[in-house]
C-alpha cells in the first residue's frame, strides 16, 4: 500500500509554462488556467465528495494542491494555530483528482479502524492527524485573506479575446476598445462576418467599457494556486482567477 510520505513544502504546481489547475498538463495551455471545463469539474467533484473526511478531522480551512511528484492536503483545525500536512506521491499515469480520492480513502480506512478499535471518534480523528506533518507555518497559507473578484462575465472577455488580468491594467478602456477594433475587422457583417458573432462581439464591447469606467468586484476568499476548503461553508472552492486586496 503507498504510503503518506514526508516531504518539504514544494510550490503549487511548480513554476515554468502554465498548467492546468486540475491535472497539470502544459499541452496547448495558453492562457487558460484549466485544460478544459470538464477537467475542472473531475477535480472539483473528487473534493467535495470527500468533505466529509475533513469536516470529521475538525478543519476550519484547508488547501489542496500539487506538484508533477506529490499532492498535498493542508489543513488548519478549529482551536490549533498549527498546520497538518499531508504529503501523498503521484501515481504515474494518474489525475491529481484520482491520488486525491486514493489518499483520502487511505485516511478514511485508517479514522474507521481506529474508530471500531476504540469506539471513539475523537481517537481516530487523532490517529489519523498523527499521520501529518505537523508545521508553524503562517496560517495565511491556508486561511486566505478576503480578495476582491471583478463582477465581469468571463464570456465578454472570451468574445474580446482578452484575458482577465488585464483587468488591472492602467489602460484598461484602452485595451478594450484596441481588442473590440481587432475582432470587428474579422466578424463585422459588413465584411464577411457572421451577425451572431458580432453582437456577441459588441456586447462585450459595451460591458467592457461600463466595467472599465466604473469597475466592481465580488468579495470572496481564495488562492490563485491552490484550492481551497472552508469548513463553514463545509465547501471547496477552485482556485481565484484574479486578486485584488
Amino acid at each position: 500500500m503507498k504510503q503518506l510520505v514526508v516531504r518539504n513544502m514544494i510550490e503549487p504546481n511548480g513554476r515554468g509554462s502554465r498548467r492546468c489547475l486540475a491535472c497539470g498538463t502544459t499541452a496547448n495551455m495558453g492562457r487558460r488556467r484549466y485544460c478544459s471545463i470538464e477537467c475542472r469539474k473531475r477535480l472539483l467533484y473528487k473534493l467535495e465528495v470527500r468533505t466529509g473526511l475533513i469536516k470529521t478531522l475538525n478543519a476550519k480551512y484547508a488547501t489542496f494542491y500539487f506538484s508533477d511528484v506529490m499532492i498535498i492536503l493542508d489543513m488548519l483545525l478549529y482551536g490549533s494555530d498549527e498546520i497538518f500536512s499531508f504529503f501523498y506521491p503521484r501515481s504515474p499515469g494518474k489525475k491529481p483528482s484520482e491520488d486525491f480520492s486514493s489518499m483520502a480513502d487511505m485516511l478514511g480506512n485508517i479514522w474507521w479502524k481506529e474508530k471500531k478499535r476504540t469506539n471513539k471518534r475523537y481517537l481516530a480523528s487523532h490517529h489519523v492527524l498523527s499521520q501529518a506533518v505537523r508545521n508553524n507555518a503562517p496560517a495565511v497559507s491556508v486561511k486566505p485573506t478576503m480578495i476582491k473578484v471583478p463582477s465581469i462575465k468571463t464570456t465578454h472577455l472570451a468574445n474580446l479575446k482578452l484575458d482577465k488580468s488585464e483587468l488591472i491594467a492602467a489602460e484598461l478602456l484602452h485595451r478594450v476598445k484596441e481588442a473590440y477594433r481587432r475582432q470587428a475587422k474579422i466578424h463585422h457583417p459588413d465584411i464577411g462576418g457572421e451577425a451572431a458573432t458580432f453582437r456577441k462581439v459588441h456586447d462585450a464591447y459595451k460591458e467592457l467599457t461600463a466595467w472599465a469606467k466604473n469597475p466592481t468586484f465580488k468579495k470572496r476568499r481564495g488562492f490563485p494556486d491552490k484550492w481551497f476548503y472552508d469548513g463553514g461553508t463545509n465547501k471547496w472552492a477552485q482556485p481565484t482567477p484574479l486578486s485584488e486586496k
